[in-house]
């Protein structure tokens, strides 16, 4: 049985839910195996069949990119909390250091085609759209010089994944992430 979709997504809620539990389980499998992991072992590790994970995913690089787009769409949920600008910036900082690895990860493993780069570039421009009203906010607070941008906010949140390295634990990546995020807001605060 064919599940039915929409351009935007799973419609049925048992859909939705398995879904969830590939990217789950391809994110698993990715971090611990490397991209080209057999996507039998990921469809087995989320509990479904084949079938169902090539009626989400024509290939891999389509559930890489479904990871990445859903991480795009928790940032958008940071970004409306109207939390402060630091809180804001250290916690999409320690959500997507996992997605920064995995993408350096994806980046040095995988032979991406024009149209895949394409798509990731999309979804980099999404990401930075996500990170506008957060910009917005704190050049209304002064938090922010007026050349720092969406752009800029969203490689320094890049910059700063890269202290949150797995061999470390929690305490000590949460440090290192406070003092590189002190220096950054130092650096791009208004004079």
């Amino acid at each position: 049985m064919t599940v039915p979709f929409s351009t935007n997504g799973p419609t049925r809620r048992d859909a939705v839910v398995r879904r969830k539990a590939l990217l789950d389980a391809a994110i698993e499998c990715f971090e611990a195996h490397g991209y080209s992991v057999p996507l039998e072992e990921i469809a087995d590790r989320a509990g479904v069949g084949r079938g169902t994970l090539y009626r989400n995913f024509k290939d891999r690089v389509a559930l890489a990119l479904a990871i990445f787009e859903r991480e795009i769409e928790r940032l958008n949920d940071i970004a409306d909390l109207n939390l402060p600008f630091e809180q804001a910036l250290r916690k999409m900082v320690l959500q997507g250091a996992r997605m920064s690895s995995l993408f350096a990860r994806l980046a040095a493993e995988v032979q991406l085609t024009d149209d895949h780069i394409a798509a990731f570039h999309q979804l980099g421009l999404r990401a930075q759209r996500a990170m506008e009203p957060l910009a917005r906010r704190a050049h209304a607070e002064r938090q922010l010089r007026d050349d720092i941008g969406a752009a800029e906010i969203l490689i320094a949140v890049r910059m700063l994944g890269g202290l949150c390295k797995p061999f470390k634990d929690e305490a000590e990546i949460e440090a290192q992430v406070d003092a590189g995020l002190a220096m950054l807001l130092a650096g791009i605060a208004p004079r």
